[in-house]
């Protein structure tokens, strides 16, 4: 998720095939254990014992009697699947071997998500995991008037690569009660949504998404949309954070105009602001703030802590989201986001104001403004939303939207261009895959609770 200008593929390169619905019992589904913190002013931190699961679309599909499989590759076996609910009814997902095939370690409050991993059956790029509160049911975040804190090493992640941890508002059970044909659930990674309205997830609703499926690029016909709030996406050069927001509450199905796809030149007409309202310091011009040794205020060669506020209107629950603010925390000194000067005015927060002007500025579409804004985005997380850790590469535009020149064939000087100080030749997933195969992203020590609580002052 992702603030990104043109659709991006997440995939594992998995030999076996991926995704499905029935739950399969060739392998046992173990989730690797992760201990978060809940916390209050006065009662201090306390510890939760919580997992996660890796998302379906990584693991091995097969069908429910036996090995055959349903998908493989980039395509499906039609005779098993000449339509979706026939397809959810002969698949079956299976449980997955975290580390040895994906790369995944956790131990205690810390995650390690590892880039390429060469397995006994497969070579797997990337990952992306979910938050569980219970073995069938995903954590849901409830965040207005309140502050979410994580320690986060990205020392090695290089150009290209992006690991990053942020919120969805999926069904707490991953759909197995909205959908009868869905019953894997949570315990098998179902149900992602996302504000890019994703067309490369293999079942939505319950149902395989293989009619006009397109094997070249791995989607089908339909997308899966729903609001998004970027907490974190970064590597060792550049950062933003960014809230999307959608016309549609929950996880939703898309086809056609509705999914606001790039190809069909409908980016900006779909339910989802796709480029959301980003704030990345080097993007507005602190080119000194972020950056891979001790010259920058945060210093990405050492580990350090990441504060985010989601502040309301009238300073509780019950208030409209108004402000989101980023703290930052590095050998035991809090830092500040810096002022950073949007046409002619200081912001160093999203708000409604800071998005409006930046994106005139930028010159790009408010659709962020059209969709809702940060009230919006409030009342997903009013709702509830799920905590998402994943490690990508960029098949479509290279990661350069985060960390380079983006577009490419505008000059780095026009306003909003210039993003991070990686060549614009940099990030080709070949590369990055080939050159930094044991690249990683580690999260650890995940707080929340009342604003202020989370960490040391």
């Amino acid at each position: 998720m992702r603030n990104l200008l043109y659709y991006i593929t997440l995939a594992a390169v998995i030999c076996a095939a991926v995704s499905g619905q029935q739950a399969g019992t060739n392998t046992a589904e173990v989730h690797p254990s992760l201990t978060i913190q809940s916390c209050t002013k006065s009662g201090g931190c306390q510890s939760e014992a919580r997992s996660v699961v890796i998302d379906s679309n990584w693991r091995w599909t097969h069908v429910t009697s036996g090995y055959r499989n349903c998908y493989t590759g980039n395509t499906w076996d039609t005779s098993l699947c000449p339509n979706g609910p026939t397809c959810a009814q002969n698949c079956a997902l299976d449980g997955a071997d975290y580390q040895g095939t994906y790369g995944v370690m956790s131990s205690g409050s810390s995650l390690r998500l590892k880039f390429v991993t060469h397995g006994p059956y497969s070579t797997n790029i990337g990952s992306r995991l979910y938050l569980l509160d219970s073995e069938t049911q995903y954590k849901l975040f409830k965040l207005k008037n309140q502050e979410f804190t994580f320690d986060v090493d990205v020392s090695k992640l290089p150009c290209g690569l992006n690991g990053a941890l942020y919120l969805v508002e999926m069904d707490a059970d991953g759909g197995t009660s909205k959908y009868p044909g869905n019953k894997a659930g949570a315990k098998f990674g179902t149900g992602y949504c996302d504000a890019q309205c994703p067309h490369d997830i293999k079942f939505i609703n319950g149902e395989a998404n293989c009619e006009g499926w397109v094997a070249a690029s791995a989607t089908g016909r339909y997308g899966t949309c729903c609001n998004e709030m970027d907490i974190w996406e970064a590597n060792s050069i550049s950062t933003a954070y960014t809230p999307h927001v959608c016309t549609v509450k929950g996880q939703t199905r898309c086809e056609g105009a509705a999914c606001g796809d790039n190809a069909s030149g409908q980016r900006h007409t779909g339910v989802c602001d796709k480029d959301g309202c980003d704030f990345n310091p080097y993007r507005l011009g602190d080119k000194t703030f972020f950056g891979p040794s001790s010259s920058f205020k945060v210093n990405t060669a050492r580990p350090f802590t990441v504060v985010t506020q989601f502040i309301t209107t009238d300073g509780t629950a019950n208030g409209d989201l108004s402000e989101i603010r980023r703290l930052w925390v590095q050998n035991g000194r809090v830092i500040q986001t810096n002022n950073v000067t949007v046409g002619g005015m200081s912001y160093n927060s999203i708000t409604d104001q800071f998005c409006n002007v930046q994106k005139k500025e930028f010159e790009n579409s408010n659709d962020y403004e059209k969709r809702g804004g940060n009230r919006n985005m409030g009342g997903a997380l009013d709702r509830g939303m799920v905590l998402v850790m994943s490690l990508w590469d960029d098949h479509a535009v290279y990661m350069l939207w985060l960390d380079s020149n983006y577009p490419p064939n505008k000059p780095p000087s026009a306003p909003g261009v210039a993003r991070g100080s990686c060549p614009t030749s940099s990030g080709r997933p070949e590369d990055v895959e080939r050159q930094h195969p044991d690249a990683s992203v580690t999260f650890s020590n995940i707080r929340y609770g009342e604003l202020g609580s989370t960490y040391g002052r």
